[in-house]
């Protein structure tokens, strides 16, 4: 194992886990807020990806029309979780989280089925954008800018929530409304309007690393299901409903899952679950969550 080789699989770790991190925190956010496990996050991450190529094809391939691929994905997939979250989601908010799952199951199924209605079956992509198009040379590692991009990214969307959750007005009634949402309604705020703000900043979220992940990642049926998967178990680890316990969740899951290809090529999906595990074992709240009191 060359030092090259290491740090290449280092970067590459990173990466996924930036990657991750957008699709994960939103996830987290909601659950933080809402207390929904929302399992149709996976789907808003598809359709964002989906729209990402969509517009691009509008737009017409090559140069840097991918930008406004991106924001415009990002945005059509908040303004969809919005109408969701109104329109449907907000009345299961006093039953049962058994009827939450089932709804939200739901969800992905219908949501894969109309996808595949509108787009078919085939396989996807999107190229980089021309500004990032290149690539640099680290430690005789090849590191592409896009790559480089995405890993700056996740460390500035997380000190931007960090800032927006515990320097604003807004942000401390989000935190208000995570710890006694009757008490924030009966001193005058709106609820209701927060509840929805939320789902679609979260629903932003998964949208927004749909479209990023699109030059790296083919967009195929079924995409959906498998970061769902990975979502939920950087969530588990760093702990449900904690920002920072998710972004540092979410390097531990790709160095993990990255390191785990280069030693245990058969087994590196059984690590990352058998570390799942111990965390569910040792401390179920997850490294960074807090006990949930019922």
């Amino acid at each position: 194992m060359e030092p090259s080789f290491i740090f290449g699989q280092f970067v590459g770790g990173l990466t996924a886990a930036m990657t991750l991190f957008l699709i994960a925190s939103g996830l987290s956010l909601i659950f933080g807020v809402l207390r929904v496990l929302n399992f149709a996050h996976g789907s808003f991450y598809m359709i964002g990806a989906y729209l990402a190529w969509q517009i691009v094809q509008w737009i017409g391939p090559g140069g840097e029309g991918f930008w406004l691929a991106v924001l415009g994905a990002a945005v059509g997939v908040a303004v969809l979780g919005g109408v969701i979250e109104r329109l449907l989601l907000r009345h299961l908010y006093r039953r049962e989280e058994l009827y939450q799952l089932l709804f939200t199951y739901a969800l992905v199924l219908v949501i894969a089925d109309m996808a595949k209605l509108v787009w078919g079956t085939q396989q996807f992509g999107v190229s980089r954008p021309p500004s990032l198009a290149g690539s640099f040379q680290v430690f005789d590692t090849t590191v592409p800018h896009y790559n480089l991009f995405l890993v700056l990214l996740g460390p500035a969307i997380a000190l931007g929530f960090w800032y927006f959750l515990n320097r604003t007005r807004t942000g401390r009634m989000i935190r208000a409304a995570a710890l006694d949402r009757e008490m924030l309604g009966t001193l005058g705020a709106n609820v209701d309007r927060l509840y929805t703000g939320m789902f679609m900043l979260g629903s932003f979220l998964a949208g927004l690393g749909g479209a990023l992940v699109t030059p790296i990642k083919s967009i195929i049926p079924g995409m959906d299901v498998a970061i769902i998967v990975e979502a939920f178990i950087v969530v588990v680890i760093g702990g449900l409903g904690s920002f920072w316990g998710t972004f540092f969740g979410a390097i531990i899951y790709g160095q993990v899952l990255s390191f785990g290809i280069l030693i245990f090529p058969r087994f590196s999906s059984f690590a990352v679950f058998a570390l799942m595990a111990a965390v569910l074992i040792l401390r179920p709240w997850g490294l960074f969550g807090r006990p949930i009191s019922r």
